[in-house]
Order: structure tokens, then C-alpha cells, then sequence
């Protein structure tokens, strides 16, 4: 085995290091969690080829092919030019060079999405559509994000446990002369949602306060009774994360803000990263940047030059819980001392 190994670079070249000595792990991006399926076929010929055969559907949905060794991976890259050319660049509109070096980073890794209302008849946006816009406002960087989109507040895509989270909600509208006061809505938010809809006098009563935005009740309506606005909102949650030490689910900074407004605030993450670590990347996620700056100053540089949408509600403070271990665990004396 060579042991000059860089695998720091290779890091940030897409390979994870395996077990074995020299031999890596391809993490070939899939933004949004969806590529035509003719690209299967890439996947498959890099597996063969230069891998061990096998494939791991990755956990932040990429495609990850290990068994490649070290002196392959140069033929690897090379070879992934074409699927980076139309997967990131002309899919996802974003600005790189591509060439024969393959992933030029992993710093911002692959925006997660659930299918979206592409499919999915709960869903309250195109996740695909929304993951490629984010896409081209944090890839390629050193700075690390991790970035999931839910379609509703189902979360299928966990967006809670990620440093930026985005949640598809909806605000509904209630055509009184459509309603024939079969109270499935009412049964359904009770059942599934927030009980925020009751009957009186022959007609639904909405505690606005608390709507989550789901649209259970549009799904369930058998008369339309209940739509969805056309305009497209979402819940941001940040700082959630997974982990040994401090796991935490995320808390929600912004609510019911407009695509316009997300992508702006999307677009000031690399510009707050640069400056929480004077300009110098490093290997830390967006939730520890996020505690390291203390929430009013995130708040400060992501919101900068954001115009809000009437709608939009802005957390004024966030509390964090963290889990604290204490042992109980005699410790030894070291050198006599007690």
C-alpha cells in the first residue's frame, strides 16, 4: 500500500477511505434525490469496472460505489466528467469548471428532497425544482451545509435533523358553499394534524395560531371544499443534526416565508460561513457554525439584505437542549494524587 495517501483530498474529492487499505468509496451526488434513469447505467459501469460490484444507496441519497482502488481513482474521475456535466451543471444550472479532476468538493453535500407534489399527493411543493435552485446557491464550496426539503410537514425527508431544514406548508382557503359539513377535515386535523378545525353552526371554525400548513384537510375534502393558495410557502428549520455527542432535532427560524425569500437566505449561508471562520474553511456543519456565531448573529448575516414577505414569522430566540453525561466511573489515581 502507498503510504502517501492524501485522504484529506481525497475527501474532498467525493472518496471515503474504507477499511481496507486503499480502497475508497465513490459518493456520486444526486441533488434532490433524482436523475433520469439512464444514468443508472454510469453507476453500474463504475461499480463493474472499478468497483467491487455492489452499490450503496447512500444516506443523504447519493449514489455510493465503494471497492474502487486508489490507482483507479483517476480513471474514475475522468470518467464521471460527462454525468457531472449534465447533472450539476445543466440540471441544476450551477457554476463550476468541469474536467477530468471529477467532484471538485464535498463541502456542501447533496440537498435531500422527498419526491415532492411531483407524486406525492400530501406533498405542497416541487422538492426536485426547489433542491436544484439550492443546488446552484452552495455547490460547489468548502463550506459545509447539509440541506433537506420536506414536500409537507410529514417530514418524510428529515428535514428536522439537518442544519438547514425546509418544509413545503400551505395556506388554505374554505369555499363555505362548497361545504356539506361531513367533518372529514375536522376528524382528519384531529387525527393527523394540530386539532385546529371544528363544526359550528353548520360551518368549519379554523384556530389559525396553530395550522401547521399540512393540507391534511384538501387531501380528505370530498367537495374541494378546502385548496391550497397558489403561492408556496415554507417552515426553515436550522441547527438539527445527528451524532455521538450532541444529537438534536432543529428548531424552526423561519415560518411561512415565500421561495423568494428562502432562496435569498439560502444565498447568504456561504458568505455567513466565510466570515464565523475568517474565510478559512474547515470541516464543520452548518449547526456548529451556527452555535459557534450565537443565534442573533446567524440571524444577522442570513437575513441580510432579505426583504420578508408580509406572511413571513421570524423566531426572535432559540433555546437549545443539550445532553449533558456525567460518569460514575472511579477514576484511578494518577501518580498519587487522588
Amino acid at each position: 500500500m502507498n503510504h502517501d495517501i492524501d485522504i484529506k483530498k481525497l475527501q474532498v474529492n467525493c472518496f471515503r477511505q474504507s477499511k481496507v487499505p486503499g480502497e475508497f468509496m465513490l459518493q456520486m451526488r444526486a441533488p434532490g434525490g433524482v436523475v433520469q434513469a439512464k444514468y443508472l447505467a454510469v453507476v453500474q459501469h463504475i461499480a463493474d469496472t472499478w468497483g467491487n460490484g455492489q452499490l450503496h444507496l447512500g444516506m443523504r441519497q447519493t449514489f455510493s460505489i465503494p471497492g474502487i482502488k486508489y490507482e483507479n481513482i483517476e480513471a474514475v474521475n475522468e470518467y464521471l466528467r460527462g454525468y457531472i456535466e449534465e447533472v450539476e451543471v445543466a440540471s441544476c444550472d450551477v457554476n463550476m469548471d468541469v474536467n477530468e479532476g471529477g467532484y471538485p468538493t464535498i463541502g456542501a453535500r447533496n440537498v435531500m428532497a422527498c419526491i415532492g407534489n411531483s407524486h406525492c399527493i400530501k406533498a405542497n411543493i416541487d422538492t426536485l425544482s426547489l433542491a436544484r435552485k439550492m443546488e446552484k446557491l452552495v455547490f460547489p464550496s468548502h463550506y459545509h451545509i447539509k440541506m433537506s426539503i420536506a414536500g409537507c410537514p410529514n417530514d418524510c425527508a428529515k428535514a428536522t435533523f439537518n442544519d438547514f431544514g425546509i418544509v413545503g406548508i400551505a395556506k388554505m382557503e374554505y369555499d363555505y358553499d362548497r361545504c356539506i359539513a361531513c367533518e372529514r377535515c375536522v376528524e382528519t386535523c384531529a387525527s393527523h394534524a394540530t386539532r385546529v378545525l371544528s363544526l359550528e353552526n353548520g360551518k368549519i371554525v379554523k384556530d389559525v395560531c396553530c395550522c401547521v400548513g399540512c393540507a391534511e384537510c384538501a387531501t380528505v375534502c370530498p367537495t374541494g371544499a378546502w385548496t391550497r393558495r397558489p403561492t408556496k410557502f415554507y417552515r426553515v428549520l436550522i441547527g438539527g443534526r445527528s451524532g455521538k455527542q450532541y444529537p438534536r432535532a432543529g428548531k424552526i427560524f423561519l415560518n411561512w416565508v415565500t421561495e423568494e425569500v428562502l432562496l435569498a437566505v439560502i444565498g447568504n449561508w456561504q458568505a455567513f460561513s466565510a466570515e464565523v471562520l475568517n474565510h478559512q474553511p474547515r470541516y464543520l456543519h452548518g449547526g456548529h457554525l451556527i452555535d459557534m456565531a450565537g443565534y442573533e448573529k446567524f440571524k444577522e448575516w442570513i437575513l441580510k439584505g432579505v426583504k420578508l414577505n408580509p406572511e413571513a414569522e421570524v423566531a426572535e430566540r432559540l433555546y437549545w437542549t443539550e445532553t449533558e453525561y456525567r460518569s460514575n466511573i472511579h477514576v484511578k489515581p494518577v501518580c498519587g494524587v487522588d
